[in-house]
C-alpha cells in the first residue's frame, strides 16, 4: 500500500509538470508610446525594445533589428544592448504601417519581438482594380454550378454528439456531378429531424458557415455555438472527406495539394479558389435546402485565407446577414507592385525580383477575380461585419486588412488587437464569438 501511494504522489508530481511548459523566460518587447499603436502621417513614433530575462533586463546582449515599411524595411542592424534597452523612432509620409522586428540572440537562441505603428490607416486605400465584369463572371459561375443537384448526404457521428447537438459529416456536390464539399454539420437536438430531403414542422434557427484558413486538416465542427441554438455548417475546401486519420491530410499537403493557392492563378477559369468560392455559395444552398434554418439570420466567418472566404460568400450572396472576417487573406496582392506590403499569398512580392510587370499582366489580371477586397466591394448596407486583425500580422500585412476594411461601405465594426500576430488571443476569440451571437440570435 505504502509503495501504491508514493507511486500515486509521483504520478501526481510529474504530470502536471509537463502541462505547465508555457512560454519563455526571455521575452522580446518592443513598445509605442502611443497607446493605439497609431499615428496620423508625419508624427514621429518612438519605440522601447527590451529584452528581459525572468522579468528583469539582460545585459550585454546581442540583437538584429530591421525598421521601415512592413515587407519593405530599408534598415537592418546588429547591436550590443549593454543593459537591455534600446530606443528607436520611425515615421512615415504616406498612410500605411511602420514595422520594427527585433531578434535577441541568448544563449545560443532566438528570441523575436515586434511592433508595428500605424500612420492614419483610415486613408488607406486598394490598389486592386475591380474588373469591368467582375459582378457578371461570378453571377454566372453561381448560376453554372446550380445546374449541378446538390444530391447531398448526411451521416451522423454519435461520438461528437452531445445532449444538446447532433453532429454529421455531411457532403453536397458543387461545381459539376461529383465534385463534392464536405464539411461538418452541428444542428439543435430540438431541431426538425431531416435526412437528405427537406421536412415540415419543428423549431427553426439561424445559421453559421464557417470556412476554413489556409491548409489540409480534418474538421471537427463548432458544436458550441450549436448548443447556443444556431445551426453550424464548418466545410473543407478540397473535395474530400473531413473525418480521416491525420496522416491522409499530411500526405495530401505534402503532395498533390502543396502549395496549392498558387494552382491555376494565371488564369481566372482554372483558378484553385474558383471551386472553393462556389463551394461556400453551394453550402449556404445547402442550410437554407436541408437544415432546420429559419431563413432570416445568416452568417459566415473564417480567419486568414477564412476571412477571404467570408468576404467573398458574404459579397456574392445576400442571404448573409453578418459576416466576421479575421486577419483576412489573399486582399490586394497588386499592392506589390507599388513597392507596399501586399497580402498572403503574396503574389508578385517574390516574383518582381526576377521578372517586370509586364511578364506578369496574365497573372495580374486573374487574380484580381480572387482578391477578397474586389469582393468587399459587393458588400450591401444589409449586412453588417465586424474586422479583427492583428498589427504584428507578418502573414497578413495590416496594411492590406485596413484597407479592404475601408473599402466596405456597409456597416461594420473594427476591433484591431494590435500585439497579435496570425493568430488571436482569448479576449479576441471571445469578442468574436459574442459579436456573432449577437447578430445571429436577435
Amino acid at each position: 500500500m505504502k509503495r501504491l501511494c508514493l507511486l500515486l504522489l509521483v504520478m501526481l508530481t510529474l504530470l502536471p509538470t509537463g502541462a505547465q511548459i508555457r512560454g519563455n523566460s526571455i521575452v522580446v518587447t518592443v513598445e509605442p508610446d502611443h497607446q493605439d499603436w497609431n499615428y496620423q502621417v508625419g508624427e514621429t513614433a518612438k519605440f522601447t525594445v527590451e529584452v528581459r530575462r525572468s522579468g528583469t533586463l539582460v545585459n550585454d546582449v546581442t540583437i538584429d533589428y530591421a525598421t521601415g515599411p512592413e515587407m519593405y524595411q530599408d534598415v537592418k542592424k546588429t547591436v550590443t544592448l549593454k543593459d537591455g534597452t534600446l530606443k528607436l523612432t520611425g515615421k512615415m509620409t504616406t498612410p500605411g504601417f511602420y514595422r520594427v522586428d527585433v531578434t535577441a540572440h541568448v544563449d545560443g537562441k532566438d528570441y523575436r519581438g515586434a511592433c508595428a505603428a500605424a500612420f492614419s490607416p483610415e486613408k488607406l486605400l486598394p490598389s486592386t482594380v475591380m474588373p469591368a465584369d467582375f459582378r457578371e463572371f461570378w453571377e454566372n459561375a453561381v448560376k453554372e454550378a446550380r445546374w449541378t443537384d446538390l444530391n447531398p448526404t448526411k451521416r451522423l457521428l454519435p461520438e461528437r454528439c452531445t445532449k444538446d447537438v447532433n453532429v454529421y459529416e455531411v457532403s453536397f456536390q458543387n461545381v459539376r456531378w461529383n465534385s463534392r464539399t464536405y464539411g461538418i454539420l452541428c444542428e439543435p437536438k430540438d431541431s426538425r429531424e431531416s435526412s437528405n430531403s427537406v421536412s415540415t414542422g419543428g423549431k427553426r434557427y439561424p445559421a453559421l458557415l464557417r470556412v476554413p484558413g489556409a491548409g489540409v486538416r480534418p474538421y471537427q465542427g463548432d458544436v458550441w455555438t450549436a448548443s447556443q441554438g444556431i445551426i453550424t455548417l464548418e466545410i473543407g475546401i478540397h473535395g474530400i472527406p473531413v473525418t480521416m486519420e491525420q496522416k491522409v491530410y499530411d500526405d495530401l499537403a505534402n503532395g498533390a495539394l502543396n502549395c496549392y493557392w498558387n494552382f491555376g492563378m494565371d488564369n481566372r477559369d482554372q483558378s484553385y479558389y474558383k471551386r472553393v468560392v462556389l463551394g461556400c455559395i453551394r453550402a449556404i444552398d445547402y442550410i437554407e435546402q436541408y437544415t432546420a434554418w429559419n431563413g432570416k439570420e445568416l452568417g459566415v466567418t473564417g480567419s486568414s485565407q477564412g476571412g477571404f472566404l467570408s468576404l467573398a460568400t458574404a459579397g456574392l450572396d445576400k442571404r448573409v446577414t453578418c459576416y466576421a472576417p479575421v486577419h483576412a487573406a489573399l486582399c490586394d496582392y497588386t499592392n506589390a507592385l507599388n513597392g507596399k506590403a501586399c497580402g498572403w499569398p503574396h503574389y508578385f512580392y517574390e516574383e518582381l525580383r526576377n521578372k517586370e510587370a509586364k511578364e506578369l499582366e496574365s497573372k495580374i489580371e486573374a487574380t484580381r477575380y480572387y482578391d477578397g477586397v474586389n469582393f468587399a466591394r459587393l458588400i450591401t448596407d444589409q449586412q453588417q461585419g465586424w474586422f479583427s486583425f492583428g498589427y504584428c500580422d507578418d502573414v497578413v500585412p495590416p496594411t492590406t486588412a485596413y484597407a479592404t476594411y475601408n473599402t466596405v461601405k456597409g456597416p461594420k465594426q473594427l476591433s484591431p488587437y494590435q500585439a497579435t500576430w496570425h493568430f488571436w488571443f482569448q479576449e479576441q476569440w471571445d469578442e468574436w464569438e459574442n459579436w456573432l451571437l449577437e447578430k445571429l440570435k436577435k
